[in-house]
């Protein structure tokens, strides 16, 4: 790092508003929109309190990966790779292979496909990833497109959806969905019989964005500028010109003075009131709208386990039920919201990428100039060739490819927790470290998903699991 600097004066919490719009956007078309309302199409609403449970752990992850990117300028990766070698190979595995299985630009191309009439959707699904190239390739700075779509899809789909519940919901519905928020449903207490641990694991590791995704609120804290980020550079367009300028990766320190100290508890508690806004409320509303939809319209359907077949169902029943074109709309902005997701997917897994593949070249030559925006391009490509691939040798079933891509997400989950908690300790001086009692949430999550994980693995071994 070079000399130390001052930390920035912060704005108000309005200014803030923006990497929380993104990494909620990014669980949209996964946890949202598919998982849990497919749980509660099947099983009822006595699982929602997991729903919350799941986000609300996902909160507290992303503020701890928030905070050293506000103190230090730059990402959880650049900070990891300054002490260890080995997580920079691991976060671009397990991204490639967590997030390449392209089951959310699936789900929106077979949405779309029963809107339109194909059965076989497999082409409107590469048309869409070719689509999403382009899109992340053309714009003068990626993160300002990105937040700009991600924000109108939320401000226009999330009221869409409530206006939608109130009007085709019960009272008894309702009622139901405050009974699952303290794990009642119809016949159990907190887990139906039948349900898949895999399935469940799945949609609360996407409670929110889920996997190496979490990680991208360090480069996003820096795109935006927020505390020390406000002396890093950004990533730009493919076809801008400032995409041939090589990136400086490393950030800034500051000293550890009262000004200093001062200024980081009022970027620290504007920051935790916005993601609590945006991320988790929104987020938390959100879910409990989709999930009560879901049920309201869907309950009892024979096929609804069939693949994201109770989403299509949805569109059917809110047509029945209000007019036809209400239930065209419906599945319009769910094709949209899931292409968004897929859009913010994208983006976000080829930063992680092209971040560590930045980190290990310059660890080899530290005087080499990386050209992040190219390398950033490279991946984007890469995965949409590679999801195109697994579309032509028959892997298209949505569902499956989300299930399987969320259980490999919470494995990577449990690492990426261990290693930014670490983080903090050893590259933050003490005064920005988390309190005693935010490192035992932490720990808690740690060991859930840990724990979860393990089981999840051991049944699919057929290992007899008691829970």
């Amino acid at each position: 790092m070079s000399e130390k600097k001052s930390f920035p004066i912060p704005p108000s919490i309005r200014k803030l508003v923006g990497p929380s719009f993104i990494i909620l956007a990014l669980g949209l078309g996964s946890g949202e929109v598919i998982l849990w309302p497919y749980l509660a199409s099947n099983y009822g609403l006595g699982i929602v309190w997991a729903a919350i449970v799941g986000i609300t752990f996902q909160f507290f992850i992303n503020m701890e990966i928030e905070r050293y990117a506000l103190v230090r300028g730059e990402s959880v990766f650049v900070g990891i790779a300054r002490f260890l070698r080995w997580p920079s190979y691991w976060f671009i595995l397990s991204t490639f292979i967590g997030f390449g299985l392209p089951g959310i630009i699936a789900a929106s191309a077979h949405v779309f496909g029963s809107l339109v009439g194909i059965e076989d959707f497999r082409w409107i699904a590469v048309g869409m990833l070719v689509v999403i190239g382009i899109v992340l390739s053309a714009g003068k700075t990626v993160y300002r497109l990105m937040e700009l779509i991600t924000r109108t899809v939320l401000l226009v789909g999330v009221p869409f959806i409530f206006i939608l519940a109130l009007f085709i919901s019960s009272p008894s519905d309702w009622i139901s969905l405050g009974e699952g928020l303290i794990g009642q449903g119809n016949g159990f207490s907190f887990f139906p019989e039948g349900l898949a641990l895999a399935t469940f694991l799945a949609a609360f590791a996407y409670s929110g964005a889920g996997g190496n995704l979490n990680l991208t609120q360090s480069i996003y804290v820096r795109e935006k500028g927020y505390g020390m980020g406000a002396y890093a550079q950004r990533i730009a367009g493919l076809f801008h010109s400032q995409s041939a300028l090589p990136v400086r990766l490393e950030g800034e320190s500051c000293h550890v003075d009262e000004e200093n100290i001062s200024r980081f508890k009022q970027w620290w508690r504007s920051m935790n009131i916005e993601h609590g806004i945006v991320f988790w409320l929104i987020g938390s509303i959100s879910m409990l709208l989709l999930m009560l939809l879901a049920f309201s319209t869907t309950s009892g359907f024979s096929d609804n386990a069939q693949g994201i077949q109770f989403v299509i169902n949805e569109g059917m029943a809110i047509g029945g039920i209000l007019s036809p074109l209400v239930g065209v709309i419906f599945l319009v902005a769910v094709t949209i919201m899931l292409f968004q997701t897929q859009l913010g997917v994208m983006d976000s897994t080829s930063r992680i990428m092209s971040e560590n593949v930045a980190t290990i070249q310059l660890r080899k030559n530290p005087e080499k100039k990386i050209y992040l925006s190219r390398i950033y391009s490279y991946f984007v490509w890469a995965q949409i060739a590679f999801g195109s691939l697994l579309f032509f040798l028959g892997m298209y079933e949505p569902k499956q490819l989300l299930v399987l891509g969320a259980v490999i997400n919470a494995f990577a989950m449990c690492v990426h927790i261990a290693l930014v908690s670490w983080l903090n300790k050893k590259g933050l001086e003490k005064v920005f470290q988390p309190r005693l009692w935010r490192k035992v949430v932490i720990g808690i999550i740690f060991l859930f998903f840990s724990g979860f994980s393990i089981v999840v693995l051991l049944d699919a071994l057929g290992v007899v699991v008691f829970l």
